[in-house]
């Protein structure tokens, strides 16, 4: 896989990155601190790309999850991935993630069940906690057992979570406790 280039674009939840190769979108960086940051990111994972005007499939993208994280019930299903790289496992946990609409949920069980069996759960769960490609994978939308919302390695970690959930006009019945334990 060859990628192209990223670029850096606005939403709701702060200033997003997309990288992307001549096969489809490579990567998404939910914010983190400071586009300084977001960059680096990109480059740490992808090597040393050009910061580029997005290409056609890459500005429908971006248009797209911008408009998602806006709170348009938008389906991002069309947008073209390259997974290449990526194990057959994870492609089969990411492509169920995919098929879950805006405002709904499943459970890391739910995909396990929907995959053949329910003791991949936690399997599930590291799958999507590498999840290239966030918004596009709405890995956000998985959570634990109780509808607990689990963990999330984006910047801000499970309040981030909650915030794209909310905009989507999800339902989470969380309250954190008191330590601040987000996973599970």
């Amino acid at each position: 896989m060859t990628v192209q280039g990223f670029a850096l674009f606005d939403t709701s939840i702060g200033r997003c990155g997309v990288a992307w190769s001549e096969r489809g979108i490579v990567a998404v960086q939910l914010p983190l601190v400071s586009e300084t940051e977001t960059r680096v990111r990109l480059r740490q994972r992808h090597g040393d790309l050009p910061e580029l005007p997005p290409n056609a499939a890459a500005s429908y993208a971006i248009e797209r999850m911008a408009a998602l994280l806006a709170g348009q019930p938008i389906d991002l299903s069309d947008i073209w991935l390259d997974l290449i790289d990526i194990s057959e496992f994870q492609r089969r946990v990411y492509a169920i993630a995919r098929e879950i609409p805006p405002g709904q949920t499943l459970s890391y069980g739910d995909i396990a069940r929907r995959l053949g069996d329910v003791a991949l759960a936690r399997e599930v769960g590291q799958a999507l906690g590498r999840n290239p490609c966030p918004i596009i994978v709405p890995c956000h939308r998985v959570l634990a057992a109780g509808l607990r919302p689990g963990g999330f390695s984006a910047s801000g970690g499970v309040a981030t979570k909650l915030r794209m959930l909310a905009i989507e006009g999800a339902l989470v019945n969380y309250t954190p406790d008191l330590f601040g334990d987000d996973d599970t």
